[in-house]
């Protein structure tokens, strides 16, 4: 279980295709507090780290194993060393909780629509699948590449959310372009609500 607050954005240090699935190496500078097992939101998708090597000072890269299912999913069959990436531990048992439940179980991939800056915030669009849109109402929660943003309009298609300065300058939404590719996932508790509702039925 995630928060969306993301920690800091990593690098993409390695890459490598297998018949399998692609590993994925990330700088960070909490890796001496990683260990072969734990769950890390990679971009809103929780990965398992499978091998760690830092620095005395914590600084170094750990290793991520992305399977056929989770490539199909998300777009990480397309990063690129040098590439950002945002990044979460998971949220221990007695941590504070700052955002909304996050599971890093991607929901779809869609792309960013509109990047504007007003004043000292920004306004960014995404484009919504059909098949999200019933769990997505504004002043909700929705999680863009692993970030707990609050839907400030829905539109049909698309909705839009305000950006404060520490956010974007936390997260990889400071990288991003019109058409770049983002990882959606609706609340949760949208799912469980349609699921016993659908129970009445």
């Amino acid at each position: 279980m995630f928060t969306g607050i993301v920690e800091e954005t990593g690098e993409v240090t390695t890459v490598e295709d297998g018949p399998e699935g692609r590993r994925i190496g990330v700088s960070t500078s909490f890796c001496d507090e990683l260990e072969h097992g734990q769950s890390v939101s990679i971009s809103g998708a929780c990965l398992t780290v499978e091998g760690v090597r830092s620095d005395d000072g914590g600084d170094g890269e750990f290793e991520l194993f992305c399977s056929e299912e989770t490539l199909e999913r998300t777009y990480l069959d397309d990063v690129r060393v040098d590439d950002a990436v945002n990044l979460e531990r998971a949220l221990p048992a007695d941590g504070r909780f700052d955002g909304h439940f996050v599971q890093g179980h991607v929901d779809g991939v869609a792309e960013v629509t509109e990047i504007e800056q007003v004043g000292d915030d920004w306004t960014f669009g995404f484009s919504l699948p059909d098949d999200l849109a019933p769990y997505v109402v504004e002043k909700g929660s929705i999680g863009v590449d692993g970030i707990s943003l609050t839907v400030a309009e829905l539109r049909e298609g698309s909705f839009s959310t305000a950006i404060i300065p520490a956010t974007y300058d936390l997260t990889t939404l400071s990288t991003k372009a019109v058409g770049d590719p983002i990882h959606l996932e609706v609340d949760v508790v949208a799912k469980y609500v349609e699921s016993l509702v659908d129970g009445y039925r």
